[in-house]
């Protein structure tokens, strides 16, 4: 399965006028909601074989995770090169792999520390990229990069004006451990960024001030839809409105409903009789998901190996302007990791 480029990218100059037609058009439309399950996008979503349990895994439980610290640059160029989905005009399409930074200290192997290296080995010469937009360390999915600097400016303003517009450009896709109480909503939140013990931790603040505001407090907004509900767990589509660090995870947890593999914030929902709630964010430490035993059965996991579960939540889509006056946005797509789509299989979460 390829990530699709809907239209070929014709360089900078072309760009450039698409993005001053497009901003100064009255009647431009919405770029049109994420596909469901039903469309091209969610059959690309679908785990593939079998609907069968999977077989308990071995010492290896999720094969072809990034091990970055055992990486050289060298090896981290292939494997971005590896990565690539798609390469048209000046833009360059990963389907990254969790667990590596997009930025970080000097010295330290991220995505960006190696953007020349990767430049060269593609075949750019001195045309450097640079990236546009990308998801988390820890989260897969879509990164896109441009060896246009005009090119990445013009998207990086398409992308603010959408924020600004409250226009989803956007898709994740995320397994929870839980169902959310409604099939689709908004999730609306003032978040604040602490260090706790040498790590910057994300905390919902209640009926946040004029000065809380004053001194970082955002709000957020992120949109929800459960595509398929299966083991106590759902297969969610998530489209945040807003930009801030860790948001999708923390907006789960708000739902009682933590990303599965989120061995940050999920601690925050306590259960007792079977039934949640949450605890204080401010004095609950990070500490290892634990699923119930009845999830690891599903899961086919030993409790070790459950500590080792990667995050699942992979931005999936991207929208971006057509190319020209009146043509159709472009879609970027990017495949599930095969953990993640095992995961799906073993929990049942096909479509509904």
């Amino acid at each position: 399965m390829r990530t699709v480029l809907a239209r070929e990218m014709g360089g900078c100059s072309v760009l450039g006028r698409i993005w001053g037609v497009w901003r100064r058009r009255p009647g431009v439309r919405a770029v049109p909601k994420a596909p469901g399950f039903g469309t091209e996008a969610g059959h690309r979503l679908r785990p593939r074989g079998s609907s069968k349990r999977s077989r308990p895994l071995g010492g290896q439980p999720f094969p072809g995770l990034l091990q970055l610290e055992n990486l050289s640059r060298e090896e981290l160029v292939d494997v971005l090169r590896a990565a690539v989905v798609d390469q048209k005009g000046p833009l360059v399409t990963l389907n990254k792999p969790p667990g590596l930074p997009v930025t970080g200290k000097p010295g330290e192997l991220t995505l960006f520390s190696v953007l020349p290296e990767l430049s060269q080995s593609l075949g750019l010469g001195d045309q450097e990229l640079q990236v546009v937009q990308a998801s988390g360390k820890e989260t897969s999915g879509l990164v896109l990069l441009s060896s246009c600097p005009q090119t990445a400016s013009r998207l990086q303003k398409f992308f603010i004006y959408s924020r600004r517009a409250q226009r989803p450009t956007a898709t994740y896709c995320a397994v929870t451990d839980g169902i959310p109480a409604t099939s689709e909503g908004k999730i609306q939140a003032a978040l604040k960024l602490e260090h706790v013990d040498g790590v910057d931790l994300v905390i919902p603040v209640k009926s946040p001030s004029r000065k809380d505001f004053q001194e970082g407090v955002k709000r957020t907004l992120s949109h929800f839809h459960v595509v398929a509900m299966g083991s106590g767990c759902a297969l969610v589509q998530l489209q945040p409105l807003t930009v801030f660090p860790s948001q999708l995870q923390v907006h789960m947890v708000l739902q009682l409903c933590p990303v599965l593999g989120d061995h940050t914030y999920s601690a925050r929902v306590g259960t007792v009789l079977g039934q949640r709630f949450l605890l204080p964010a401010e004095s609950t430490k990070p500490q290892r998901q634990v699923p119930d035993e009845a999830l690891l059965r599903h899961l086919c996991l030993t409790p070790s190996q459950a500590a080792q579960l990667p995050l699942h939540l992979h931005l999936h889509c991207l929208h971006l302007p057509g190319m020209r006056p009146g043509e159709a946005p472009m879609k970027l797509l990017a495949p599930l990791p095969s953990y993640f789509s095992r995961t799906l299989q073993c929990l049942g979460l096909h479509q509904q």
